[in-house]
């Protein structure tokens, strides 16, 4: 394997990494999350009204972003059902960030998939895809460690990391967060960097 690739491997592990075919998130030390290359930088994607989205677009509010695809049966949902309900708990609070989700599976899930799945969730959230290249290169930029895993069917699943990352409004990497954090600790935290 080559080095970078065996470095964002270690660097998904300690963020969390999850199969979506049902295996629980890696639990990591948090402080690894803040490696001396923080997660982030330039992307140039689409919406799933066919709008361009980039980082720039971004900046002004804190958001929150989920790396996931639209056919995973259990983190992905599980992860913006949480997202949903932290933004409701919010109260006004929820407008003044952003809930962002890139799908990892250009192959299935195009536009009008990624709004199918985010239908289901009682929050508005941003859904993104783009061209496999682009993907691939935001995936190493924000340290997302995304696997294509073959199924006996002649289907497949993809394994990728669990954790959601949070930016500040200025478009720096703040922390991440997962979905089986502590409701109140999730909140405070949210509202600390809302109100930052």
């Amino acid at each position: 394997m080559r080095r970078g690739t065996l470095a964002t491997i270690a660097l998904a592990l300690a963020l969390g990494t999850a199969a979506c075919s049902g295996s629980p998130a890696v639990k990591a030390d948090e402080a690894a999350g803040a490696a001396q290359n923080a997660p982030g930088g330039a992307f140039r994607l689409t919406d799933t009204n066919g709008k361009v989205v980039t980082e720039q677009t971004l900046k002004g509010k804190p958001y929150a972003i989920f790396f996931g695809f639209t056919r995973c049966p259990d983190i992905c949902p599980t992860s913006m059902s949480r997202m949903a309900l932290l933004h409701k708990k919010l109260g006004a609070d929820g407008d003044k960030m952003n809930i962002v989700f890139v799908s990892v599976d250009p192959e299935h899930d195009k536009r009008e998939d990624i709004a199918s799945f985010l239908s289901m969730f009682d929050a508005p959230v941003i859904g993104l895809t783009g061209e496999p290249a682009e993907l691939k290169r935001i995936e190493e930029a924000y340290k997302i460690y995304v696997e294509r895993v073959p199924l006996p069917n002649g289907d497949y699943t993809i394994d990728h990391t669990a954790r959601i990352l949070l930016f500040d409004r200025n478009g720096d990497f703040a922390t991440t967060m997962d979905a089986a954090e502590p409701e109140d600790r999730a909140l405070t935290r949210l509202r600390n960097l809302i109100r930052a």
